[in-house]
């Protein structure tokens, strides 16, 4: 068997490309529907900022050492990847398509005609559709039709989520990745990558909100009734708070992360005034470039930046009205969710109770790759795994002039929901 038509059929890889970190994570599909580790690759990302690349021959290399190195502890090669995107500003649209079905019973064949109205181009000509969902039909106006396929109606319509970003970065990032004789099998956005790899089933289905918090970015997943009815990404992640410890204390972003990670946190505590913390100055070598500052500074520089954020994120989710359609449920993900205080400020604000998500799908991960820092690349195996046997989203686009038609998406998940 060929290389390609091996990897096509066992094997599958995920390619994380992060502001702090790119990761790789080879796996086998197995034949009981499970996905099994074979090897795990990072290194410090290159080259990269918001999940965009802006120095190509740095993150060239960055994604093909990442690469390299879980081919070499997989003991396998690789020839495509599944890979998420940050970049391109991701931003959810809502669509409505309606077809006449001349009042007979309808056929799986609407429902492909209906979908295939999609099969055209955006409102917006420079950017590109990432993923599609189909958050539900309606047959002669009436809402809350799962499947129409053997209703009787005049009219056949269906509510499509898209998700779309810009293209320039999405071609940007594909050639990147190119550079390292890869091809993208996928691209799926990262919050959602993320809930795969998080959630359970009956989360999805009840209603849930996912919030991955990266470096470079945080970005939210909102499920309702089992579908993915919005995505939100907000520029503002773990890497901000680096670089406000930094310009705030006056110290190395090395040694500002070190504190973020050894001392810092989202919420205060009573002993924070009295336990001290050294923080070595900029350009002052030795002893005598150390200052002495009380944690309750350091916590003071985190605090509001984290809080800034998931209000921006909170409002946006509000404007969208997804806030409280998906109830009460929020898991939080990403390596900067692992910042201490983190989960009960983000509960806080957002008004949900939250608890950490992990990769929960894949069997023999590392410990090293268990934790939420890890969760796209494992959503990213659990997409690919669920592809094989029943596509998840199919690559829409969607005809100028319909996005928006029918107003505010908000307003037809209240009323359906």
């Amino acid at each position: 068997m060929s290389r390609v038509a091996r990897t096509a059929h066992r094997t599958i890889a995920a390619l994380d490309v992060g502001t702090s970190k790119i990761a790789c994570l080879l796996a086998r599909r197995e034949d009981e529907g499970g996905v099994l580790a074979l090897g795990v690759g990072q290194t410090v990302a290159r080259g990269i900022e918001a999940g965009a690349v802006v120095d190509m021959e740095a993150a060239g290399r960055a994604v093909a050492m990442a690469v390299q190195a879980a081919e070499q502890a997989a003991g396998e090669r690789i020839d495509e990847v599944y890979v998420n995107v940050s970049a391109g500003a991701p931003a959810s649209q809502t669509v409505v398509v309606e077809v006449a079905v001349g009042g007979h019973e309808i056929s799986e064949r609407d429902v492909r005609r209906i979908l295939g109205h999609s099969r055209s181009a955006t409102d917006a000509p420079d950017r590109a559709v990432v993923q599609s969902f189909t958050v539900g039909y309606t047959i002669d106006g009436g809402n809350g039709i799962r499947d129409p396929r053997g209703m009787v109606a005049d009219r056949l319509g269906v509510h499509v989520h898209l998700v779309t970003a810009g293209s320039t970065p999405l071609r940007n990032l594909e050639t990147c990745i190119a550079r390292g004789h890869l091809d993208i099998a996928q691209r799926i956005v990262t919050p959602y990558a993320s809930a795969l790899a998080a959630l359970v089933d009956d989360e999805m289905k009840l209603g849930v909100t996912v919030v991955d918090m990266g470096a470079g970015t945080t970005s939210a997943a909102v499920f309702v009734d089992g579908t993915c009815v919005r995505t939100e990404i907000v520029p503002i992640g773990g890497q901000h708070v680096t670089n406000d410890i930094a310009r705030v204390l006056s110290t190395p972003t090395a040694h500002a992360e070190r504190m973020k990670t050894l001392f810092g946190s989202a919420v205060a505590s009573r002993d924070d005034d009295r336990e001290v913390i050294d923080v070595p100055t900029l350009g002052e070598p030795g002893s005598s470039g150390i200052n002495h500052v009380p944690r309750s500074l350091l916590i003071g520089v985190i605090r509001p930046r984290v809080e800034e954020t998931l209000e921006i994120l909170r409002s946006r989710l509000e404007d969208a009205g997804v806030l409280k359609a998906a109830g009460r449920r929020l898991v939080l993900t990403g390596g900067a969710s692992q910042l201490p205080g983190v989960r009960e400020l983000a509960a806080q604000v957002l008004g949900k109770q939250a608890r950490m998500g992990k990769p929960m799908w894949v069997k023999g991960l590392p410990a090293t790759a268990a934790g939420p820092a890890l969760a796209t690349c494992a959503g990213l195996l659990r997409y690919a795994q669920r592809e094989a046997v029943e596509p998840l989203a199919m690559p829409w686009v969607v005809q100028p002039g319909l996005l928006d038609r029918f107003g505010r998406f908000g307003q037809w998940l209240r009323e359906t929901f």
